[in-house]
């Protein structure tokens, strides 16, 4: 991982904070010569100072699929290996049960869950936080009834489609609203002042990553649905 021409930094985490999520099959992330092996849906947080970061498959006929959410930082928080089950330990960090959070119903087609993996009191971070959200067989809206959040800002990667599967996602403000088509693996912006949510031609998962003026996950403003134009 290198800084590039964008940061005109010795290293990309010389002043950045960084959250991985494998979307792919198992692989293996190397921090400064520490690896960390990192199984289909497990992530990790690595912290502002770390400088040599690599990234590597186990079997290239199923590679892994890292995604990447990276945050200005201002101090160094320890770098965690994040997995969905098993035991605690030293450098691994397991998401707790009340992480993972299942809302909606299936008659209103918004069933789904919410795996939270880096935030106060699991995860510590700068500003950076990510997680997951699986839609169950038969539901298609993600984020509805719908929201916006003044103090962060929010990216989401859709993912899980087949090639001829999309979701409209829904953005703008609230009363002048505008769509856009996601397909598999594709990741939109969403600024601070939109909403954000979106209804798919069958369920998938999206990984969403918010950053901003505090880290309080419950920290939105709803909309109305008669509100929406």
């Amino acid at each position: 991982l290198t800084a590039g021409e964008e940061l005109r930094a010795d290293y990309f985490l010389q002043r950045r904070e960084l959250g991985v999520i494998n979307i792919g099959g198992a692989g293996k992330v190397s921090v400064d010569g520490k690896e960390y092996h990192v199984a289909p849906r497990d992530g990790m947080y690595i912290g502002m100072g770390a400088r040599d970061i690599s990234f590597e498959s186990d079997d290239a006929g199923n590679p892994a699929k890292f995604y990447l959410n990276s945050a200005p930082a201002h101090r160094t928080c320890p770098t965690v290996l994040i997995k969905r089950e098993g035991t605690p330990e030293d450098g691994v960090v397991i998401i707790k049960e009340e992480n993972k959070v299942e809302l909606g119903s299936l008659e209103e087609s918004n069933h789904r869950v919410i795996c939270k993996y880096i935030l106060p009191g699991q995860v510590e971070s700068c500003q950076l936080e990510m997680g997951m959200t699986s839609l169950k067989p038969g539901s298609v809206w993600n984020s509805m009834p719908c929201h916006t959040h003044d103090r962060r800002m929010e990216v989401y990667l859709y993912f899980d489609l087949p090639e001829d599967a999309f979701v409209m996602h829904y953005m703008g403000e609230p009363t002048e609203t505008r769509h856009i088509v996601m397909r598999n693996e594709e990741a939109v912006i969403s600024p601070s002042w939109s909403i954000h949510c979106g209804s798919g031609t069958r369920n998938y998962t999206f990984i969403w990553g918010m950053v901003g003026e505090n880290q309080d996950f419950d920290d939105m403003d709803g909309v109305g649905m008669r509100e929406l134009l």
